[in-house]
């Protein structure tokens, strides 16, 4: 095999993902991803410090996107305002990757210790989202009260996203959860 290995991150993933869905998550082996995509373990090992960081690798990229985009929200925003401009933000990256976002999710969901994963990047996600907000001067609760409602309605989102069989972007299922956490919260939803 060549030293240079073209978009091996990203040959790397689509194998995974191939494989998850054809085998499973615990069937598959660092191996046979790198097999499948053309490269050594050596290369994977470059790229993922395990098979199960193939579907989180994207979570820091994440993290700091929401909290980039927050931090540039107008300073007039109210706080959940401000985390709605940071999950539009995500959700015009996510609109760019259903397909892979389903077969992600899908795995993800087959396998408890991947649940817990996904648990622990929307809490972290969470977290950042507060920091941000408090580094705004959002005094607690409030701050810690709008990131985790941010998370929940990212999740809430996304979840209605990828079931949709409509081509609906991201962003329209994050403003219909907004608008309903929203009625919730003053008395209005059902």
């Amino acid at each position: 095999m060549s030293r240079w290995e073209p978009n091996a991150r990203g040959r790397l993933e689509q194998a995974a993902m191939e494989l998850y869905g054809e085998r499973g998550y615990e069937q598959t082996t660092v191996t046979e991803i790198a097999a499948r995509a053309g490269l050594t373990e050596r290369t994977f090992f470059r790229h993922y410090a395990d098979k199960r960081e193939v579907l989180f690798g994207g979570s820091l990229l994440l993290q700091e996107l929401l909290v980039n985009t927050l931090t540039e929200a107008p300073a007039a925003a109210s706080p959940i305002d401000a985390v709605a401009v940071a999950l539009h933000a995500a959700a015009a990256v996510f609109d760019e990757r259903r397909e892979q976002s389903r077969r992600r999710q899908k795995v993800i969901s087959a396998n408890a210790e991947l649940r817990e994963r996904e648990l622990i990047k929307l809490a972290s996600l969470s977290a950042a989202l507060a920091d941000s907000l408090r580094e705004r001067g959002v005094a607690e609760p409030a701050a810690s009260l709008a990131g985790e409602a941010g998370v929940a309605v990212f999740k809430v989102a996304f979840e209605r996203w990828i079931a949709g069989a409509d081509e609906r972007t991201m962003g329209a299922f994050i403003q219909e959860s907004l608008d309903e956490l929203k009625a919730v919260t003053t008395g209005g939803g059902v």
